[in-house]
């Protein structure tokens, strides 16, 4: 069984995962886009979100304030894997159904909310470390979808900073960066 965010997660966690692949321990101590935070933190942040999001598709309770190290021997292999776990976790059709007890928002935000992060990160990875991440336009057009729903709040919650202006068409993955908080111009 499929469902639409574990469709969009087949397409969108192993670019991110290869950009994951891509990053070589001498650039773990660069800046990202991702204001505070090296690359390092930011793969620490990615790793929690690809199993923190596997619990909540299980309607589990997650703790964010850990701070495992995820970056011990095989790790980039090992995110892969937590990656594809994570599109299998949202593939049952009850994972969209009802209010996660974790987050207090329907289960198919919370999916999209995997999505959004693995994408939105896996940019902010590949530009700080001078790879390229390709988004599906499936992708970005649900990435706006949730932007539209949810931005606002996410702001609110300092999920999201504030909104970038970018000239770019209004459906491109610039300017859901944009409306994420990030320069797509950024460079180190």
């Amino acid at each position: 069984m499929t469902t639409r965010t574990s469709e969009l997660l087949a397409v969108a966690a192993p670019r991110t995962a290869v950009v994951v692949r891509g990053i070589s321990d001498d650039q773990l101590v660069l800046p990202t886009p991702c204001p505070d935070y090296t690359v390092r933190d930011l793969l620490g942040h990615v790793f929690d979100v690809v199993v923190n999001f596997q619990a909540l598709a299980r309607r589990e309770e997650v703790d964010w304030s850990g701070k495992t190290d995820h970056l011990t021997d095989g790790w980039r292999d090992r995110f892969a894997t937590e990656a594809a776990r994570l599109t299998e976790a949202w593939s049952d059709p009850s994972t969209q159904e009802g209010v996660s007890p974790g987050m207090g928002l329907p289960q198919e935000t919370v999916g999209m909310m995997a999505l959004i992060d693995l994408t939105v990160h896996g940019w902010d990875l590949a530009r700080a470390t001078g790879q390229e991440l390709t988004v599906d336009p499936a992708v970005v057009a649900a990435g706006h979808e949730f932007m539209d729903r949810m931005g606002d709040t996410g702001q609110k919650m300092g999920a999201f900073g504030p909104p970038v202006p970018t000239d770019a068409a209004p459906d491109s993955m610039d300017a859901l960066l944009g409306r994420a908080g990030r320069d797509p111009a950024w460079t180190r």
